[in-house]
């Protein structure tokens, strides 16, 4: 139990010290970084990461975009050898086996659309278990990992004129 509230605490927010948590927690600080090292190495914990809003940072961010894939499930393996194929890719950063019409979700990251069309092209749809794939790519970003990252103009409430 004490390591699902300190694992509720680091994915609330990830910069809080040892000596933070030690506090919230009541615990030693010691205790606090062995608790920690231990998730780490059975991979509970598996990262440290900060939302950045790149469109505010006024810098080019690379394309990204949503791949649905289609896939036929292995005898023996079912989904999971193919899914471990499709992931060692760099350019897919996050993985998901869904239900619906398509098997698998993936994000994507290229340096442009053409890149990341090359990749579906070239790469996911040449894997013999895949038989389609939709590829979305993302046009604006307004929410990640539960932050609102849309601009701060404020909604007046009020409604647009419409004429005929």
């Amino acid at each position: 139990m004490k390591d699902i509230e300190l694992l509720s605490l680091l994915e609330s927010n990830a910069r809080l010290s040892v000596t933070d948590l030690s506090d919230i927690l009541l615990e030693e600080e010691d205790q606090i970084a062995k608790r920690m090292d231990s998730l780490e190495k059975r991979k509970i914990i598996c990262g440290y990461h900060t939302v950045i809003n790149w469109d505010k940072a006024n810098r080019n961010r690379k394309v990204m975009a949503i791949i649905e894939v289609g896939v036929t499930p292995q005898r023996d393996y079912g989904y999971d050898k193919i899914a471990r194929t499709i992931a060692r890719y760099p350019e897919v950063d996050t993985m998901y086996l869904l239900s619906g019409k398509s098997e698998f979700m993936c994000m994507v990251y290229g340096k442009s659309m053409y890149d990341v069309a090359s990749f579906v092209a070239d790469k996911i749809a040449c894997i013999e278990s895949v038989k389609s794939t939709v590829t979305l790519f993302v046009l604006k970003q307004y929410k990640q990992s539960g932050i609102i990252l849309d601009d701060e103009r404020k909604d007046t409430g009020e409604r647009l004129v419409v004429t005929p």
